[in-house]
């Protein structure tokens, strides 16, 4: 194998922006390229990034265009027309894509990292021309890769399923939590959350307003909830506007839930260990994710937590987290319910979350995907 390989990376979906688009994607992204320029892995390390004022870690070379990628298909031009070249006139031995695709016109050795298929699972969910360039390009990107990055069992599933990709293809390596995300200090998360002007006690979820997430679902669950409760906890919604958003709001009016629901947006990441803390329950009833990591950072946290029975999110509540299925509002109500009457099971799922969670770091998630790339290139050496 190549001594010092000049390793690609990828990170075209980093943003410095306060939106959805600097949610979970960015967050892999960014941890990724952090460990891996910080391992002690021989390599040259090359950044493709969208953003020109991404700061970057040092041992890492970056290479951004002159002004910003955030409109989507100018990012995509770019990916498949500049960067190939770029890659080519640096001589890299392998390339990585970090979210589900990877250029078409590059002749090195590529590896992919698919988080999930929702395009493929829930494709109504899309905007049509989002729909159309995720089904044919990651499609095309997994099958040309000499390896998958799969964050979860159930995505490894899927990739085999619609892609026909052979099991030994695939890897899966599950995303990391931050060691911002654990307990903080009791006086300290009682005044930010006063000084933020949250409530004393409140239910919390955490996602973008994208339909997937079930917010209706759980709006549906805590309307009932309300009714079953003699002192029920208002509901504070986490997360920046995406697509088909306006059900959501529309369905808060319907239930007559506006003085209990209270949306916050976009919340800017030095916020949410605080806004974690905070929470006496955290809820993520989400009908499909590739891996799940705001359930990952709340049990972190210390949050009891109450997440969905499909795709990965089983995976990563282990048993420290309620399982409900996503489309029972009834059965989601009731435990919401019986977490919130049970001082005793609150403090039994704080721990265990507490346990379950320490396996999800990001170092372990750079590491196993350097071993990755040196399946590559000595495969790729011996070919």
């Amino acid at each position: 194998m190549i001594e010092t390989p000049r390793i690609g990376l990828i990170a075209t979906l980093l943003s410095t922006q306060s939106s959805y688009r600097s949610a979970g994607l960015h967050t892999y992204s960014h941890q990724l390229l952090h460990h891996l320029a910080a391992s002690e892995t021989p390599a040259r390390w090359h950044a493709f990034v969208g953003d020109p004022s991404y700061q970057s870690p040092a041992d890492l070379l970056v290479h951004a265009p002159s002004r910003s990628l955030q409109n989507p298909w100018l990012r995509i031009a770019w990916e498949q027309s500049i960067l190939p070249v770029l890659a080519a006139r640096l001589r890299l031995d392998l390339i990585h894509g970090f979210v589900h695709t990877l250029p078409l016109p590059i002749r090195m050795p590529g590896v992919v990292t698919v988080h999930d298929l929702s395009f493929m699972r829930y494709p109504q969910a899309f905007r049509p021309a989002n729909r159309f360039y995720l089904r044919h390009m990651a499609a095309l990107s997994c099958r040309r890769a000499r390896h998958i990055i799969a964050v979860s069992q159930a995505t490894r599933r899927d990739i085999q399923r619609y892609f026909h990709i052979p099991a030994e293809r695939i890897s899966v390596i599950y995303n990391g939590v931050d060691a911002v995300y654990r307990p903080l200090p009791p006086g300290d998360v009682a005044a930010y959350a006063r000084q933020a002007g949250w409530p004393r006690r409140f239910i919390l979820t955490v996602g973008t307003l994208e339909p997937r997430k079930n917010h209706l679902g759980l709006l549906d669950a805590y309307a009932r909830y309300r009714q079953m409760s003699d002192d029920p906890l208002p509901l504070l919604i986490g997360g920046g506007k995406g697509w088909y958003y306006d059900t959501i709001f529309a369905r808060v009016q319907e239930l007559s839930l506006d003085r209990y629901v209270h949306f916050l947006g976009f919340v800017p990441l030095d916020m949410l260990p605080w806004l974690y803390n905070s929470a006496t329950l955290f809820v993520y009833p989400s009908l499909y994710e590739g891996f799940g990591l705001p359930l990952a950072e709340a049990m972190a946290c210390g949050v009891p937590c109450i997440t969905s029975t499909r795709s990965s999110l089983p995976e990563v509540a282990g048993d420290a987290a309620l399982c409900v299925a996503p489309d029972r509002p009834d059965e989601l109500a009731t435990a919401m319910h019986a977490v919130l009457g049970s001082p005793a099971k609150q403090a039994a799922m704080r721990q265990a979350g507490l346990s379950h969670s320490a396996q999800f770091r990001w170092h372990s998630t750079a590491d196993a995907t350097v071993q990755v790339y040196h399946h590559v290139l000595q495969s790729a050496h011996h070919a």
